[in-house]
């Protein structure tokens, strides 16, 4: 299985990440390694584009506890870190694909850049 730009899916339907190269080592955030507080995959663009962002590899690996779900920093608790993760998302898929910001829009429905132009 492939994606629309030929890149080959894994059976979880995920391209592998653009955004990070060492998604089996560390964290995307704080660097850590996984061994205290294990590694998740975390979409970038979630809700009606999770599936879009696993195909795309807008994803990274993100500490379940502290980085990803519970943590006062954590993405889903804290709503600059979720913006500056998909600003990063945005800037990598916007280079990767050749997008520009109406291209990004149409595929995942908003700009998440600031309007001076990041």
């Amino acid at each position: 299985m492939t994606n629309r730009y030929g890149i080959k899916l894994d059976s979880n339907g995920y391209a592998p990440s653009i955004v990070q190269e060492d998604t089996d080592e560390s964290c995307f955030l704080c660097g850590a390694n996984g061994r205290v507080d294990p590694l998740n995959r975390h979409e970038i663009f979630g809700g009606a584009y999770r599936e879009k962002s696993k195909a795309f590899g807008l994803w990274v690996s993100l500490c379940h506890y502290q980085c990803h779900q519970v943590g006062r920093h954590a993405v889903h608790n804290d709503l600059s870190a979720n913006l500056e993760l998909k600003r990063a998302g945005q800037r990598v898929a916007m280079k990767a694909y050749g997008w520009d910001i109406p291209g990004f829009i149409r595929e995942f429905g908003k700009n998440y850049l600031e309007e001076s132009g990041c």
